[in-house]
């Protein structure tokens, strides 16, 4: 049975390095899921600085979706999965909704569609022998966006994390670097 560790923060706080810190002790044997795609120059440079940094041992996988596919096929020890709040901003984008102007219902469906995903990606870290190391930026804790598209990411994604933090056997929170464990089995959560 696969553990899974969920680590959560703010933008820069030092998520991603901490992640990559507890997926070295396994060696080579990682499979890294990247979740972004590159839509600009930034990206494309934030990409490859990414790359960069991991080892060249490790088995990369470029994915937003599918990803209890991937944890499911892999021959790995460790699955390293950067990030969830990317991985929800591609699914969402994959609808054609005008999100200044949409209705409950179609925000309930997206959210719907992007929970089973998670389910699916948890449901195959559980019941699979390898462990999975899950990065996700806390979005709560900053100010309320002014425009739709941003409320209601923030909105899918807290929920998202809350759901994610329930089902992990152990929950970071990274601040200026520095992690605060949160859970452990059988501690917190619902």
């Amino acid at each position: 049975m696969g553990r899974v560790t969920f680590i959560t923060g703010g933008a820069r706080s030092g998520k991603s390095a901490f992640a990559e810190r507890l997926a070295r002790q396994y060696g080579d044997d990682v499979a890294y899921i990247a979740t972004s795609i590159a839509t600009d120059a930034e990206m494309e440079e934030r990409i490859r600085l990414h790359r960069l940094r991991r080892p060249a041992g490790w088995t990369t996988y470029e994915s937003y979706k599918g990803i209890g596919d991937i944890i499911n096929g892999t021959d790995k020890s460790v699955v390293l999965l950067d990030c969830i709040t990317i991985m929800i901003t591609n699914l969402m984008l994959e609808y054609d909704i005008d999100w200044d102007h949409c209705t409950v219902e179609q925000i309930d469906a997206v959210e719907h569609a992007i929970r089973a995903e998670i389910k699916i990606m948890l449901d195959a870290a559980k019941g699979g022998k390898a462990d999975l190391i899950i990065v996700s930026n806390e979005v709560g804790m900053g100010l309320v966006p002014d425009y739709p598209l941003g409320r209601i990411f923030r909105d899918i994604a807290g929920r998202v994390n809350q759901l994610i933090a329930a089902q992990a056997d152990e929950v970071y929170f990274i601040v200026s670097g520095i992690p605060l464990k949160l859970k452990t089995s059988g501690t917190g959560g619902l």
